[in-house]
C-alpha cells in the first residue's frame, strides 16, 4: 500500500483522514501514517488516532516515495505548501474521493484534490489540482474549478460556471448558471452570487456584492 501522510492536523485534516479510512474499507488502498503540521507544539502527539510526525521539513527529508494530501482550507496557504513540496521528488500528491460521492465519468479531477461525502458532481465538470471540495456540495454541468479552489460545506454551484485559482466559497453559497469568480476572491457563507465578480476581493450577501477589495494576504507560517 501506498504510505499517506495528511497535511494540517486541524478538524479538516481528521476528517480527511476518516475519508481515507472509508475508501480503505472499499479496498485497502492507502497506508495513512499520520499527519505534517507546523505548529510545533503537536509534534509528537497522536491527533485523531494517528501521530504528528513534524513540519514539511520531514516529508521533505524523507528518503523514499510518499504520498501527501494537503487539508488546510486556507487556499492561499495551502499553495505555499504544495509549492515547497513540489521541490522534493520523491513526494507525490494523492487524490481523495469519498466513495459516497456521486459523480459520472465524464469528469477530470486533478491530483492533490479532496472530495468529501455528500457531494454531487454531474458531467463534463473540470476540477483543477489541490482543491477541496467539503461535505454535501452540489456542482453542475460544464462547471469548471481552476486550481487550490474550496468549496465549504453545502455549496450549490450551478452548470457552467468558472470560479479561479485560490479562491474560497463560503459554506452554503450559491452561484447561478454562467457566472464567473475570479482568483483569489472569498465568497461568504450564504452569499448568492448572480452576477459575476472578479478577482482579489470578497463579496457577501444576497445578492452577493463587493465589500472588500485586497492582494495576496499572506496566511501561516508555512
Amino acid at each position: 500500500m501506498r504510505e499517506l501522510y495528511i497535511i494540517g492536523a486541524g478538524g479538516f485534516g481528521r476528517e480527511t483522514a476518516w475519508l481515507a479510512e472509508r475508501i480503505n474499507r472499499k479496498g485497502q488502498a492507502w497506508k495513512i501514517r499520520g499527519f505534517i503540521d507546523d505548529n510545533e507544539s503537536l509534534w509528537g502527539t497522536v491527533c485523531g488516532g494517528y501521530p504528528v510526525f513534524g513540519g514539511l521539513e520531514y516529508l521533505q527529508e524523507l528518503n523514499r516515495e510518499v504520498w501527501c494530501v494537503c487539508a488546510v482550507g486556507n487556499a492561499a496557504v495551502r499553495k505555499k505548501i504544495i509549492g515547497r513540496l513540489n521541490k522534493a521528488d520523491h513526494i507525490r500528491f494523492a487524490t481523495l474521493t469519498d466513495p459516497k460521492v456521486d459523480m459520472s465519468g465524464r469528469i477530470s479531477v486533478g491530483e492533490g484534490s479532496i472530495i468529501c461525502a455528500g457531494n454531487i458532481i454531474t458531467v463534463d465538470v473540470c476540477i483543477g489540482q489541490h482543491n477541496i471540495i467539503n461535505l454535501d456540495c452540489t456542482v453542475g454541468h460544464d462547471v469548471v474549478l481552476d486550481d487550490f479552489v474550496t468549496l465549504y460545506p453545502s455549496v450549490n454551484v450551478s452548470g457552467q460556471v468558472g470560479i479561479g485559482q485560490c479562491t474560497e466559497v463560503g459554506t452554503g453559497a450559491n452561484i447561478i448558471q454562467g457566472k464567473r469568480i475570479g482568483e483569489r476572491t472569498v465568497i461568504g457563507a450564504g452569499a448568492v452570487v448572480i452576477n459575476d465578480i472578479g478577482n482579489d476581493c470578497t463579496a457577501v450577501g444576497s445578492p452577493a456584492r463587493v465589500v472588500k477589495y485586497h492582494v495576496n494576504e499572506p496566511g501561516g507560517k508555512w
